[in-house]
């Protein structure tokens, strides 16, 4: 890969990610405390689309994610984003529960994140090698 491409990848990566990190942040508030969805709806859309978009990309650039640690819990995310709408009353509870699950797939021990449900190991995609 050149140089161009990964800094363009890279950069597009983490823009995303700032973006998904700002809807989250910003509908936050309306989810916890209840504030009328008008005003954080927007946020939301925003964080649901960019969070789809990184889902996507994870997905095409290795299907080894859906089985790995880190796919699974996105996908245990998602449940329980739908929860909000089977137990609205516990949406605080399920919102600060997905957060907490974030942080640790995104920053926890690659042993944990690449850890295959199916393989009951860590499984990492093998390398092309050049040449």
């Amino acid at each position: 890969m050149s140089e161009a491409r990964f800094w363009t990848q890279r950069l597009g990566k983490t823009g995303i990610r700032a973006l998904h990190i700002l809807g989250i942040a910003a509908s936050s508030g309306g989810i916890l405390y209840g504030v009328d969805k008008a005003l954080w709806v927007g946020w939301w859309m925003l964080a649901m689309s960019t969070g789809m978009i990184m889902m996507s990309m994870e997905i095409l650039r290795s299907r080894l994610w859906l089985i790995q640690l880190k796919g699974v819990l996105t996908f245990v995310k998602l449940l329980l984003l739908a929860s909000f709408w089977l137990i609205p009353q516990h949406k605080p509870e399920l919102f600060i529960t997905i957060l907490v699950m974030s942080v640790f797939i995104s920053h926890g021990p690659a042993g944990l994140r690449h850890y295959s449900i199916w393989h009951r190991r860590r499984i990492d995609e093998k390398r092309k090698m050049n040449g």
